[in-house]
């Protein structure tokens, strides 16, 4: 049997919301996907970009990030985080993270901040890990104490809740999805920048398209640039295919959770495994179980009989840029570096069957029995 990390069937909605873009039949298809993104996570503004790193890319230019700027951010995030704040001549500053959720470590953050005050810094980008919200009401009161900006990657978090509000309305300064999630191929691309705040919308929504601004009272191919933007707007087919996924997406997230809970109860006792803490807010985007020995040569016994799995992430300090250009040790952030040699995400999507689920925890189980 073959078992994906991933897969996407589009439905007949999907496929006709499409059909109906490229007959001409309908309009203001991007506008009609924002509008639902701010009924669905209850943002007041939403903004649709070609994927989730341009919406990334989107937000530093909403806060002005500037050369010489530090932003703090987990070093266990997908690499999109620390690129776009390199491409402003700005520092990520790496965080170690939470032996629990894998979330950066609010207590390391808060020292962090507490003994490094410095009017660069500028932002702290959070990663919500396999869709698990870490303790936002203590991180903005961190950010209210030493006045930074809060962005939210939320690329695996779409759906996912904290203290009953969908992450995108709980009180970041920007909030960033993604509909490609890491690792997870998807036949469409989208992503979409949320925010309370008018006056940071109001400056995206002007660098989404070249900071192009056109007379109204003038023929619309007149227009003048009033900054430096570039392009990010999503097309109108990834828009089209993302209304309808966004219409199932509680559906997913419950298949999803359905699928953690058969997990837990076939993987409870397997020797070598430690499975994940997940709780009632967790989206359940990814399932990461940990490895106590030889994690590569269990995925590789894995893909031999079928199953693809994942790994959330590399830390960003073994990476060869940032590891050359800060100097960073291969001990300097330990808790990650003790994960990352065990962690591995296996498949759980909502389109997994039964019988691929039961495939893949017998799998598990009889290559658990060869560790020694």
């Amino acid at each position: 049997m073959q078992v994906p990390f991933y897969r996407v069937e589009a439905s007949s909605q999907e496929r006709k919301r499409i059909e109906s873009v490229l007959d001409g039949k309908s309009k203001n298809v991007i506008e009609e996907f924002e509008e639902a993104f701010e009924d669905y996570t209850g943002a007041k503004f939403a903004l649709a970009t070609s994927n989730g790193t341009a919406a990334l890319h989107l937000a530093m230019l909403a806060i002005n990030l500037k050369r010489g700027d530090k932003v703090l951010c987990s070093v266990n995030a997908f690499v999109s985080v620390p690129e776009v704040v390199r491409h402003f001549d700005a520092e990520p500053i790496f965080i170690d993270i939470d032996e629990q959720t894998y979330n950066i470590d609010l207590d390391k953050l808060e020292n962090y901040l507490a003994d490094n005050k410095s009017k660069k810094l500028k932002a702290v980008i959070v990663s919500h890990i396999a869709g698990q919200s870490i303790n936002l009401q203590r991180l903005y009161n961190i950010a209210n104490i030493y006045n930074v900006k809060i962005i939210e990657d939320a690329s695996d978090a779409l759906g996912a809740t904290y203290e009953g509000k969908k992450i995108g309305s709980t009180g970041a300064d920007i909030t960033c999805f993604s509909f490609s999630p890491h690792l997870k191929n998807s036949f469409t691309n989208g992503g979409v920048m949320v925010s309370d705040d008018e006056d940071i919308i109001q400056r995206a929504m002007l660098l989404r398209n070249h900071a192009m601004v056109i007379d109204e009272d003038s023929l619309e191919y007149i227009y003048d640039v009033t900054d430096i933007g570039s392009k990010y707007t999503i097309s109108t087919l990834d828009a089209a295919f993302n209304i309808e996924r966004l219409k199932v997406q509680e559906k997913a997230i419950q298949r999803q959770k359905e699928i953690a809970e058969f997990y837990n109860a076939q993987l409870a006792n397997v020797e070598h495994i430690t499975l994940p803490n997940i709780s009632e807010n967790h989206a359940c985007s990814l399932y990461i179980i940990k490895i106590d020995k030889n994690r590569d040569s269990f995925a590789r016994e894995l893909d031999a009989k079928g199953i693809q799995s994942g790994l959330h992430y590399i830390p960003l300090h073994l990476m060869s840029y940032y590891k050359s250009k800060y100097s960073l040790r291969v001990n300097d952030f330990p808790v990650a570096l003790r994960t990352f040699q065990q962690v591995l995400s296996i498949p759980n999507f909502a389109d997994m069957s039964d019988k691929e689920i039961k495939y893949v925890c017998d799998s598990i189980k009889e290559i658990s029995k060869t560790r020694v």
